[in-house]
C-alpha cells in the first residue's frame, strides 16, 4: 500500500500538533521485535489510510509507528513491559495545560513531564485508575 519507509529514523508528514484542534487518540499495539514492518502494513490495510509516523526511541529500545487510530510500539518483552500499562496515548497541541489540569485534579505523574524523541509527554494515572500517555509533536533540530 506504501513505500516502504525507515522505521530506525525520525520522520513525521506532520511534526507539529500546535494546531491540532483536537486530540489524536491512539490505541497502543505492542509487538515483538523485527515485527513493525509486516504490522505497519497490516494496519495501513486495516484502516485503508498509510503510515504518517515512524520513530526510533532507542533511549527505551524501542521503535514506534503512528498508522490511522493506532501507535504500533516494537521492542523486546523487557522493553515494552514499562510502558504496556498504559491505557492509550492522546496525540494533543500542547501537553502543558493538559498536565497543569491533571496535577490540579489530583490524577499521579508517573512519567514526568519531559522532553521526548518527537516534541514532550509525559504520562499520568486518572482518578479512574486509567493510565494515559499525553504527547506533542515538535520539529526536530533538523526540521522533521
Amino acid at each position: 500500500m506504501t513505500d516502504p519507509r525507515n522505521f530506525n529514523q525520525l520522520w513525521r508528514d506532520r511534526n507539529d500538533t500546535s494546531v491540532q484542534r483536537t486530540p489524536r487518540v491512539l490505541i497502543r499495539v505492542f509487538i515483538g521485535p523485527g515485527e513493525l514492518e509486516h504490522s505497519v502494513r497490516f494496519y495501513e490495510q486495516l484502516q485503508d489510510v498509510v503510515a504518517d509516523a515512524g520513530f526510533p526511541f532507542p533511549e527505551a529500545g524501542l521503535r514506534l509507528a503512528m498508522v490511522g487510530a493506532f501507535l504500533l510500539i516494537e521492542g523486546t518483552p523487557e522493553a515494552l513491559a514499562p510502558f504496556t500499562s498504559t491505557t492509550g496515548t492522546l496525540l494533543v497541541d500542547d501537553v502543558h495545560p493538559y498536565y497543569e489540569k491533571l496535577v490540579a485534579a489530583g490524577a499521579e505523574i508517573i512519567f514526568p513531564l519531559q522532553v521526548v524523541p518527537t516534541g514532550a509527554a509525559f504520562n499520568a494515572i486518572h482518578p479512574d485508575g486509567s493510565v494515559v500517555e499525553y504527547v506533542h509533536h515538535r520539529p526536530d533540530p533538523q526540521g522533521r
